[in-house]
């Protein structure tokens, strides 16, 4: 199942507003008093944490429901064991989390889910806070409303958790659709790979490629080629010199008696600087825009096979620093994982090819390419000039034909067999006899121009097909009579 969320303002009153901050200000106490007890001591589990301090909050705060308690204790379990793992892998330092803002959650017993769930329209809800069931009205917008149709069509549910969340002082309600993978007739082929600065797309429109012509000719199976500009690599160009000019600005006010500096990015200045760049929030627009164009149309996409941290393999030959960290900044799985989330969403099927020489071998001959001048133009032995984000791209869809895993199997037996150890022996499976006469009929019918192997092209091979080309029934009848006075 997909998940989807999707935040919709509410219509707050002041009483109501009041209310709401209420709960927020104990819901917060809460979870801040049960995280602290957790991490110091090394209690994780949300079930013995209720054990805990269950009876105790709801003796204390007898108006506030007692599934929001329960959910304050299970976020902080939650919070306490993302602090654990992240300090067991060096990246916290800290002895607490310290947890600024929460996000209210109501189970379907906290809130007029059934209700919810049963209106065609609904615009408005009813939440349990300290004066009773209160009535809030919603702002629904045409993504909410996108979602909601599926959910009446039955391509989706409805989460029965909803989460209220406070924002530049509004209240958003925030509902979760799971929604189900469709089931589409595909329609093309595409390929694509993850460069620094764009997306290399090959694509091949099945309505109007494949057919008996393309099965006959595959000189006419020509995919669109085109790119994707992302610039993820000077977008961290721009972003690095920024920031090295916060850190020469920011020098001279921490400095050492000795004459050294303070680790800049250690301090609060840097980081209040820093944070309002808008770097990641412009990435994942980038991200969201290629996932939208690979999947506008149900397809069968084609990538590679990455691997959990691909920067890492890249990296390793690269000695410049500012190449170092620009590829270290291209966000490879995001963009992948954007990808695969989208293709479940619009009946697409994402399928991984190896990345060994994509780029490097010609897609038309087979051979290896030969270097130029310009980094992105390879020249074929053959004699024509190749681009390698597109040599890349139909590769990856060449590897999918049966074609392709017959040579790979062959190629992964020719280099790991040792034919000498099997030199002059005989297959006990196939006697020899069989052997010979297969060898004298390969032999003797072979192809030729009078007789090829393949139809070099495609012609009427009944009257049927002559009717289509523009003959007609009569045509064909006059063509058989002729072929019988010939013979």
């Amino acid at each position: 199942m997909l998940c989807r969320a999707v935040a919709v303002e509410l219509e707050v009153p002041k009483g109501v507003s009041k209310l709401l901050y209420s709960v927020e200000s104990v819901y917060l106490g809460i979870v801040r008093e049960v995280v602290e007890y957790a991490v110091k001591n090394n209690v994780l589990s949300a079930t013995q944490l209720q054990g805990l301090f269950y009876s105790r909050y709801r003796s204390e705060y007898p108006d506030l429901h007692a599934h929001l308690i329960i959910q304050a204790i299970r976020q902080a379990s939650q919070i306490a064991k993302s602090f654990m793992e992240r300090r067991r892998k060096g990246l916290a330092n800290k002895p607490y989390p310290e947890v600024r803002s929460v996000s209210i959650r109501f189970t379907e017993k906290a809130w007029s889910y059934d209700q919810f769930v049963k209106s065609i329209a609904p615009v408005r809800l009813e939440l349990s806070l300290p004066n009773g069931r209160t009535e809030v009205w919603l702002r629904p917008h045409k993504r909410f409303w996108l979602y909601w149709w599926r959910v009446l069509t039955g391509e989706a549910e409805l989460a029965s958790t909803l989460i209220i969340k406070r924002k530049a002082n509004k209240w958003y309600a925030i509902f979760i659709f799971k929604l189900k993978p469709r089931e589409e007739e595909l329609k093309s082929i595409v390929a694509f790979d993850i460069n620094e600065n764009t997306v290399a797309v090959g694509k091949i429109d099945l309505p109007s490629t494949v057919d008996k012509v393309t099965d006959w000719n595959r000189q006419y199976l020509m995919p669109q080629l085109y790119m994707i500009r992302t610039d993820f690599g000077r977008l961290a160009r721009r972003y690095e010199a920024i920031r090295n000019t916060i850190i020469e600005r920011l020098k001279p006010h921490f400095t050492l008696p000795n004459g050294k500096y303070v680790n800049i990015t250690d301090t609060r200045e840097f980081r209040k600087r820093v944070k309002h760049l808008r770097e990641r929030v412009r990435k994942v627009g980038r991200v969201r825009h290629v996932a939208n164009e690979l999947t506008k149309t149900p397809a069968i996409i084609i990538t590679e096979e990455l691997g959990d941290n691909p920067q890492e393999s890249m990296i390793e030959d690269v000695g410049k620093s500012e190449l170092r960290h620009r590829i270290k900044q291209t966000p490879f799985k995001a963009v992948e994982r954007a990808v695969e989330d989208k293709a479940l969403e619009h009946g697409s099927k994402l399928f991984h090819v190896s990345f060994y020489r994509n780029s490097r071998v010609c897609p038309i001959h087979f051979v290896r390419l030969k270097r130029t001048d310009d980094w992105h133009i390879l020249k074929c032995p053959v004699g024509h000039y190749v681009n390698r984000d597109h040599a890349s791209v139909m590769n990856m869809a060449w590897k999918t034909t049966p074609e392709a895993w017959t040579k790979g199997v062959w190629w992964d037996l020719r280099k790991n067999m040792n034919w000498r150890k099997y030199e002059g022996k005989s297959n006990p499976l196939i006697p020899h006899p069989i052997v010979q006469y297969l060898r004298a009929i390969l032999k003797t019918f072979t192809a030729s121009e009078e007789s090829p192997a393949v139809l070099a092209r495609g012609k009427p091979m009944n009257h049927h097909r002559i009717r289509n080309e523009g003959g007609g029934e009569e045509t064909s009848q006059k063509g058989r009579r002729s072929a019988k006075c010939s013979y």
